[in-house]
């Protein structure tokens, strides 16, 4: 009976494990492999406007941490893909987004060249089942992917703070998505 119990208790915890990746009928890997380093899911969520589905999005990280805070500051990698599932988001309104995220974390002004050079990255319509990844590795800078291509490369540990921030920053408008990918 001791047996079958402990078993019954850890299908439960594999399942609540595997069904967390689920987000929005979307299933997010659970790691991400960098050139040298691989990074855990920390936690993921939906990007929501109103009452429609964006995207879904997971956080990745060397180690699991709950706290924005260390996670901004730290210079380690970090990653965060956009699993789009609206059907057509226009790169106005991606940029538009970006840039309320960018003024919320207060750090705009100082950034504003490499947040146009950012910004720049973004020319196309964002389709359902696109997937856009934003990876920052130490000495090299933040990637952005979309669809898988290399859109170009931002160098700087204050550039990466500030991006991040859209979804992690104290003052985000995206609450809920973020204490989702703080794992709580």
């Amino acid at each position: 009976m001791k047996k079958f119990i402990l078993f019954i208790l850890f299908l439960t915890v594999l399942f609540s494990s595997l069904i967390s990746l689920e987000i929005g009928k979307v299933t997010l890997p659970d790691e991400m492999i960098l050139e040298n380093d691989t990074l855990l899911i920390n936690g993921a969520g939906l990007r929501k406007k109103l009452i429609i589905k964006v995207y879904a999005a997971g956080l990745y990280l060397p180690q699991k941490k709950s706290s924005a805070t260390e996670i901004l500051e730290a210079d380690e990698p970090i990653a965060l893909r956009m699993h789009f599932i609206y059907k057509n988001v226009a790169p106005e309104k991606l940029i538009e987004a970006w840039n309320e995220g960018f003024e919320l974390s207060g750090m705009k002004e100082d950034l504003q060249p490499k947040i146009d050079i950012f910004n720049s990255y973004f020319t196309e319509a964002a389709e359902k089942e696109d997937i856009y990844d934003i990876i920052y590795e130490p000495g090299k800078g933040t990637s952005v992917y979309i669809k898988g291509e290399l859109k170009g490369i931002i160098e700087g540990l204050d550039f990466r703070k500030a991006v991040f921030s859209i979804w992690l920053g104290e003052n985000t408008s995206l609450q809920s998505l973020r204490d989702d990918l703080l794992g709580n």
